[in-house]
């Protein structure tokens, strides 16, 4: 029986193959519960991890989740809704002559030379979008009236059309909100519908494009995620929870169901985001503020990267190719993961990914139905995973099973044996994973070589020895927890919203009058928001943000400041980001301000730190067998141990394997894992400790 110190918090991350729930005791202890997740009802996988978590504490559900003092829960509903496109019939209000904006697109195109490829099906059609008289200046001064009779006849059409959400976007809305209040509160009695997302106060930004589109995709996905949402709440509070049930949003912070049910578009990265307590969790334990994060699943890779102690954030997002405009960790995704299928082309190349094999019928291995082959099969063929119970039980991997998916699928097809074609599936994902990492590492002016690999999800620690030496990175860190790593960081990650104000103005005659007042509103905003969460003043904070561009670029970085920055202090800022950004400058080039933000953030008490006891005698591995390594080494006997008798203080010489309960990390030859004072494990390589 598990043996939790009350009260404690929660994490559940609802994953494509995994539910994955960690509890952490007011001692600090932490467990982690797996159980396959539901994809047709995602709520029933977070119940069932509750009561897995509950039956194994010896406790009722009521009596679990009466304890909790924080339950925090990462979500893939709004991806899922947008990705499969199960949204509801969204009508649009726009201001006349900018019917087609959500259509044309400004010619927006991810590959400026693909001039084929048709853009996503559009999640308004067109007589769904209906244009209003009335209009304001850029300034917010209104130039025409708005036809109130008129959006009353659209108010009707939408009801006689079955529209189920409305999107309100208006010209210059961000400007001054008042068209749309107006437009909102007519429609709601012509319309009679529940669901009316308003531009203004979705993404209050400069550009009709991305602002209908993040608005749209909004009223798209408001009452699939906002429904789910409610209707778990109440499950949870019926079953014993007597807190709120808190949201991981895309800017890696919490939120309550009740705040996001205006915005529930920043839940599109949920469950990825919640990175980012793990990555300052781990910079705090580990003593190591330079950390890049491959956090593998069953259906894909997410990096992040935490240089100095900040975790990039931005407004530019694109999902399925639709572009929204919301605060959001800054993520590479790749179609890479244990469930990545692999085969053999129809021009005889072998390929992996980036479709997946899901939580059913998933990997061959694991029995459900699946007969293609997936990175897990690969890994089981080639000796790095054990056949038998995974994951708690949740599944058990046939090695059988897995050979016949490489064999027929891409062995043979290639005249190569199971073993080679199962090395060339991990040899063709480990490539991928590489140029995912480089994406957001080297491509953005920073040197590996400062950096850890964060190497997490259940499948991360099985490559991260390999990704890291390859990508020249100072060590590889694997936490305990790394199958659960995004549940694990919703424990660490503070309740947070974002909230800015469009303001044009030249960097080096700023008016400082102005903008104190622009910064003051924005922050009076915060602490309501957060005093309404619960928090009281001690445990708000708020932090200052501007967008800033060289005079004539398009695009902003984004640049904390603080009160008594300067112009001087904060173009030093802006020129150092540039310059790591983009390798150049323009020396005295003109700034230009384009918008004030203000970051409000909850602080959640500070976990108490779990400690392993020290080391007393040599780590003994429980067997041995015969493990692919790589082209190179080929396969070689390595050395098996449980992850549960490693201490803090001891140091393991790969070739090995350390088995978790979540995954199983590898190291192979020359490499040395030592565990620390956290209970985590550090790989080190021979090349990089000789040349120390």
């Amino acid at each position: 029986m598990i043996f939790l110190k009350s009260p404690w918090r929660i994490g559940v991350d609802v994953g494509g193959t995994f539910t994955d729930m960690v509890v952490a005791g007011a001692d600090g202890a932490l467990h982690v519960f797996k159980v396959p997740s539901v994809p047709s009802d995602p709520a029933r996988g977070v119940m069932n991890a509750v009561a897995k978590a509950a039956n194994d504490m010896g406790l009722s559900q009521d009596d679990f989740l009466g304890q909790c003092s924080f339950f925090a829960h990462g979500s893939t509903v709004a991806t899922n809704t947008l990705l499969e496109r199960k949204g509801v019939r969204v009508g649009l209000l726009t201001t006349e002559g900018f019917r087609d904006s959500l259509e044309i697109r400004r010619g927006i195109r991810t590959n400026p030379w693909d001039h084929r490829t048709p853009y996503p099906e559009v999640l308004v059609p067109r007589y769904l979008r209906r244009p209003v008289a009335g209009r304001l200046d850029t300034h917010g001064q209104e130039l025409e009236p708005l036809d109130l009779n008129q959006i009353r006849s659209v108010g009707e059409r939408f009801r006689a059309e079955g529209v189920e959400a409305v999107a309100i976007c208006l010209l210059n809305a961000f400007a001054n909100p008042a068209h749309e209040e107006a437009a909102a509160a007519v429609l709601a009695e012509s319309w009679g519908g529940d669901w009316i997302a308003r531009s203004s106060a979705v993404a209050p930004i400069i550009g009709e494009y991305e602002r209908s589109s993040t608005t749209v995709v909004s009223a798209y996905v408001a009452p699939r995620v906002v429904g789910y949402l409610q209707e778990l709440e109440a499950t949870l509070a019926a079953s014993g929870l007597r807190h709120k049930l808190f949201m991981l949003q895309s800017n890696g912070g919490a939120v309550s169901v009740g705040q996001i049910a205006e915005r529930p578009v920043n839940l599109i990265l949920s469950g990825p985001a919640a990175g980012v307590g793990s990555m300052r969790h781990l910079a705090d334990v580990s003593g190591h503020d330079n950390l890049l994060s491959m956090e593998i699943g069953g259906t894909s890779c997410d990096v992040m990267l935490m240089g100095a102690g900040r975790i990039a954030v931005t407004d530019e997002l694109s999902v399925a190719d639709y572009d929204l405009v919301i605060p959001s960790v800054d993520i590479h995704t790749v179609g890479a993961g244990g469930g990545t299928i692999a085969g053999v082309d129809g021009a005889g190349m072998l390929f992996a990914g980036p479709e997946g094999a899901g939580a059913r019928p998933g990997p061959a291995c694991y029995g459900f139905g699946g007969t293609e082959p997936t990175v897990t099969d690969a890994n089981l063929v080639l000796g790095r995973l054990k056949p038998g119970a995974y994951a708690g039980g949740s599944v058990s991997l046939d090695l059988e099973k897995a050979r016949e998916a490489v064999r027929t699928r891409a062995s043979e097809p290639l005249g190569l044996s199971v073993e080679d074609g199962a090395a060339g599936i991990i040899r063709l994902v480990e490539q991928n994973l590489l140029h995912a990492v480089e994406r957001i590492s080297v491509q953005r002016g920073e040197n590996p070589r400062r950096f850890w690999l964060v190497a997490c999800g259940g499948a991360g620690p099985m490559h991260g020895a390999t990704v890291g030496r390859r990508l020249g990175c100072a060590a590889v860190y694997v936490p305990r927890q790394a199958g659960a790593f995004c549940a694990l960081g919703m424990l660490y990650s503070d309740v947070r919203q974002d909230f800015m104000d469009v303001h044009f103005q030249d960097l080096d005659t700023i008016s400082e009058q102005p903008v104190t007042m622009r910064y003051a509103a924005l922050e009076e905003r915060a602490l309501a928001m957060l005093s309404n969460e619960g928090f009281a003043p001690d445990a708000m904070r708020t932090e200052q943000e501007m967008d800033l561009r060289y005079d004539g670029q398009q695009w902003d970085l984004r640049i904390p400041v603080a009160t008594e920055d300067g112009p001087v202090d904060i173009r030093a800022a802006f020129e150092r980001e540039y310059e790591q950004r983009f390798g150049h400058l323009v020396p005295g080039g003109r700034i230009l301000v384009t918008a004030l933000r203000v970051v409000g953030k909850g602080l959640l008490p500070t976990l108490a730190e779990g400690r392993l006891p020290s080391a007393a005698c040599p780590a003994e591995p429980v067997e041995r067998r015969p493990v692919f390594i790589d082209e190179r080494h080929g396969t070689q006997e390595a050395a098996i141990y449980r992850g549960a008798t490693l201490l803090p203080g001891h140091r393991l010489h790969g070739p090995l394997l350390i088995e978790e309960e979540t995954t199983t990390v590898f190291a192979g030859p020359g490499d040395l894992v030592t565990v620390d004072a956290a209970g985590n494990y550090l790989i080190t390589f021979q090349e990089r400790r000789d040349a120390a």
